[in-house]
């Protein structure tokens, strides 16, 4: 496994709707907050990435990205982004759609940890 996410059919299919709909677009799983924990869809040039953040992977094309601080609690779950009926947070683009992004983890087995390559610096 070489990515740290992964997208569920259904979140595949809302993000390539949206991709359409706004163009360039990345992900960052929120850190709590007014909308909770939450992976957000941001356009590239309205979210500000920083020296605080580190890309996971890419899903459906594009970037997941996470703060290091939020990271270190996570490091040892694959995450699988997922879509459920209801209004997604309150900046992110999946919001009008009537459905929301949702994380779900598993903890990666001792062999799989092992195997993961590092986390990415943010691009």
């Amino acid at each position: 496994m070489s990515n740290r996410v992964s997208a569920s059919p259904q979140a595949l299919e809302l993000i390539a709707t949206l991709k359409t709909q706004h163009g360039d677009v990345i992900f960052h799983q929120s850190g709590g907050c007014c909308d909770g924990s939450a992976p957000m869809l941001f356009h590239r040039n309205e979210f500000p990435l920083g020296g605080s953040d580190v890309k996971l992977g890419d899903i459906g094309g594009v970037p997941f990205y996470m703060s290091k601080s939020q990271f270190a609690y996570w490091q040892h779950t694959h995450l699988t982004i997922d879509v459920v009926k209801g209004n997604g947070g309150m900046f992110s683009l999946e919001r009008p759609s009537g459905l929301r992004f949702l994380t779900r983890s598993r903890l990666y087995s001792d062999e799989e940890f092992a195997a993961l390559p590092p986390v990415q610096p943010m691009e």
